[in-house]
């Protein structure tokens, strides 16, 4: 008699423990109160599993009710694993690495198992007690698991290509370096003003194996900068001759391209250039080029013997410095916002190399810089901190150097610049 009364406490204790679980829906948002709620519901199934597994000890009516608490508990834990699938696969999506990635996806697919495993205990549970509310239950519970295991299948491995002009163009030149280099998927924006232009480049670069069709849950490109760093890691030159034969391609530089850039530098002062990047963005604007260092850069190229061309977004002042060659803004023009405005940018670039001794460049951290930087132009990107994403390309990708304001940057600028212009370069291979 004492046995069979201590089993039925246990089954009211189970009981009064998933009421309580329960009782706490409403407030889950709390921080605490989601752990807490998670205990309790475990802690109800250990109890009700205890009683049953004495089941002789029992009458049918306490055994009815320790099994209709584990339906109402193995419910409530698939409904919760449902949303901590969801939770957990949207940090995964945002990952900054891609080990960190996997590994939050890895997390979600033993979540959504667990939920899997509750929702056929509800079931089979259900089935024993042959009732209408257990068996709602039960199959709520298959539906959390099944949306669940939606979750798994719907995760995209691709990377996606932005194809509208509001994100970073800079993204684009790590997807496809990473696309050339360690073959990642990508998915291209769609229904965007520059998906085309998207399309095009990646075709002329020979990755449309590689593109396939859009959807939701896509890796983080932040992963990217490591990915092309880990090829350049491996092997440096061969890494850069992918990437100049696949984003210049064999063709000429067109003929409209060579006659804009050589009416530009006509009559330049001296035989050498180098890019001057002026950044004028919304997003993060304390990064954004200052007339007073716009001036002090240009002075200190025109101090190593070379032409100053200003590229990137529109002055700070509307006035270029002295000595240098205004070319900012030119990617707006229709020369450059054509179907292979990609390529046609990076041809400018190329040009400026071969006919009007471009040596490098220099500016404060701006997307235009990334594709002539992973080509082989030799760059020095200036930044109040160090950049935790483009860090990665520091002593990887040959010629690419960060400069973090601080006492005498200036003059390890000026320094360089001589190195560049005596050719102490680690140019395009």
């Amino acid at each position: 008699m004492g046995q069979t009364l201590d089993l039925a406490a246990l089954v009211r204790e189970a009981a009064a423990l998933l009421d309580q679980a329960l009782a706490r829906r409403s407030a889950l948002h709390v921080p605490g109160t989601r752990d807490r709620h998670r205990t309790e519901i475990a802690q109800a199934i250990e109890l009700a599993h205890r009683a049953l597994a004495d089941a002789q000890g029992l009458d049918g009516e306490t055994v009815a009710t320790a099994r209709s608490t584990l339906v109402k508990a193995y419910a409530a834990q698939a409904g919760d694993a449902r949303h901590g699938a969801g939770q957990l696969s949207l940090g995964a999506q945002r990952a900054p690495t891609r080990d960190d990635c996997d590994d939050g996806w890895r997390r979600v697919a033993e979540i959504v198992a667990a939920a899997e495993a509750a929702a056929a205990e509800a079931a089979r549970l259900a089935l024993l007690l042959d009732d209408p509310a257990a068996s709602r239950l039960a199959r709520a519970a298959e539906a959390a698991a099944q949306d669940a295991r939606r979750i798994v299948r719907e995760r995209n491995h691709a990377y996606t290509f932005h194809a509208d002009p509001g994100f970073s163009f800079g993204e684009g030149w790590y997807l496809a370096a990473a696309a050339v280099l360690a073959g990642v998927a990508i998915q291209i924006e769609p229904d965007k003003p520059q998906t085309a232009q998207a399309e095009r480049f990646l075709r002329d670069a020979g990755l449309a194996a590689l593109v396939q069709p859009y959807r939701s849950r896509p890796r983080a490109n932040k992963h990217l900068p490591d990915i092309v760093a880990a090829a350049f890691r491996a092997d440096p030159n061969a890494a850069q001759r992918r990437l100049r034969a696949a984003f210049l391609g064999e063709a000429p530089i067109p003929r409209a391209i060579v006659d804009w850039a050589d009416g530009k530098l006509a009559g330049a002062a001296a035989s050498q250039t180098v890019l001057l990047w002026v950044r004028r963005a919304t997003h993060h604007p304390g990064r954004n080029t200052t007339h007073a260092e716009l001036v002090e850069l240009a002075r200190r190229a025109r101090d190593a013997e070379m032409v100053p061309v200003l590229v990137g977004d529109a002055l700070p002042n509307g006035e270029p410095p002295a000595g240098a060659v205004d070319c900012t803004l030119f990617w707006k023009g229709p020369l450059f916002q054509g179907p292979d405005m990609r390529r046609a940018q990076l041809q400018l670039f190329e040009h400026l190399r071969r006919a009007h001794g471009l040596v490098g460049q220099l500016g404060v951290t701006t997307a235009g810089m990334d594709g002539p930087a992973l080509m082989g132009l030799p760059t020095m990107y200036l930044t109040d901190a160090p950049n935790v994403r483009l860090g990665a390309w520091v002593g990887v990708v040959p010629g690419y150097l960060e400069i973090v304001r601080r006492d005498a940057h200036l003059e390890t600028i000026s320094r360089t610049l001589g190195r560049w212009a005596a050719g102490e370069t680690s140019g395009p291979v």
